[in-house]
């Protein structure tokens, strides 16, 4: 049976601009509007914006709200100021990935805001719901709801307050305000997915197609996916599905720092305490190739003598680096910084060498 796939409240935009259009994640989204190339640019340069109103948004709240986010969340909610977000997972108890997620620490008591991607919605909505079993809380999945443009690039914050007279200024990364506008709530975070400064906006369907249309007369540049991903990656940043999943753990992943194991529970602790202390078969690296050739998603790792030791989870030739580059799982004991490794490319043999994962370096305002 074909999926029928979701619009977001900004298709008709897309369309009208004359975005190539393509599945994602159960939605028609844009992957580009002019090339991949000159969005990606845009914002590390200038400003770009992206319609993300595909993620989820799922309000919790209740006496038993900090215990509960605690309880399925990696990270340790318990020491956030109001205002405050921050990234983790949700775990499967044997330490693969349900989804990875922001945790937004909301300004009214024991009230949180969790965005997750906009693949799993269901699956994650579902599984909190099981999981909610004996705390005493409240689930409001908004997901429809809710819009959200990110607007990207050295020039965001300019753009947020001029064009759309929003005052950020005073947003340090990883926090976030809420403003009313025609007597609805908006909230502006300042966060993203590109490595660069940058503010994501939820409001409202129809605030957030105003908001769209205001910052596209302002001549900030329309970006789709495709130089999202771009982007994310060179800043060393995972995609569910790609860098985790329920078969890849945050420790294999690298992003363990994001799980506190200094909690006294969370589920999925006792499965990533024993990867910790024991190490895991596989890790996620990256890998730099000396040719312009590019190691895609799938392409075997091999070693000097043919044999397999790992496989692309995403590559590109980087923009911003003019390098050919990819995130791989390959098995740990061919993890080390400057471990030559091998990409296979259909039946061409390219050789690299491990380097570290964040190949660009990012610029936040903290």
């Amino acid at each position: 049976m074909e999926e029928i796939l979701k619009k977001t409240c900004l298709y008709d935009e897309h369309v009208g601009l004359g975005a190539k259009m393509s599945p994602f994640a159960g939605f028609m989204m844009p992957i580009q509007y002019s090339n991949i190339t000159d969005e990606h640019n845009a914002v590390r340069h200038a400003v770009g914006m992206f319609d993300v109103s595909h993620m989820g948004e799922v309000f919790i709240s209740g006496p038993d709200a900090r215990k509960y986010v605690n309880h399925i969340f990696t990270n340790d909610i318990a020491p956030m100021a109001d205002g405050q977000i921050l990234y983790g997972m949700m775990l499967y108890p044997d330490g693969g990935t349900v989804d990875d997620l922001l945790v937004y620490k909301e300004f009214e008591p024991d009230s949180y805001l969790l965005v997750i991607n906009a693949a799993n919605i269901d699956k994650d909505f579902a599984w909190m719901q099981e999981n909610a079993a004996g705390y005493d809380v409240k689930l409001d999945n908004q997901s429809e709801s809710w819009g959200q443009i990110a607007v990207q690039g050295p020039e965001a914050e300019k753009a947020v307050e001029e064009i759309l007279g929003l005052k950020v200024s005073e947003l340090t990364f990883y926090t976030f305000k809420n403003f009313e506008v025609d007597g609805k709530r908006v909230i502006v975070s300042r966060t993203g997915y590109t490595g660069e400064d940058g503010f994501e906006i939820y409001s409202s369907n129809p605030q957030t197609v105003a908001y769209w249309k205001a910052l596209l007369a302002g001549k900030v540049v329309p970006c789709g996916l495709g130089c999202r991903d771009t982007l994310r990656f060179e800043a060393g940043l995972p995609l569910y599905g790609d860098e985790l999943s329920a078969e890849i753990s945050p420790v294999e992943a690298g992003l363990g720092m994001f799980c506190k194991l200094t909690k006294e529970e969370f589920i999925g602790k006792e499965a990533l305490a024993k990867q910790k202390a024991e190490g895991t078969v596989k890790k996620l690296v990256g890998i730099e190739i000396a040719d312009k050739a590019i190691p895609r998603a799938g392409y075997p790792v091999e070693l000097e003598d043919g044999k397999q030791v790992g496989v692309v989870t995403t590559g590109y030739h980087s923009i911003s680096l003019d390098r050919s580059i990819c995130f791989a799982l390959v098995e740990t004991a061919y993890s080390a910084l400057d471990t030559p490794l091998n990409i296979r490319i259909r039946k061409k043999v390219f050789p690299g060498k491990v380097v570290k994962k964040r190949f660009y370096q990012t610029n936040y305002k903290k």
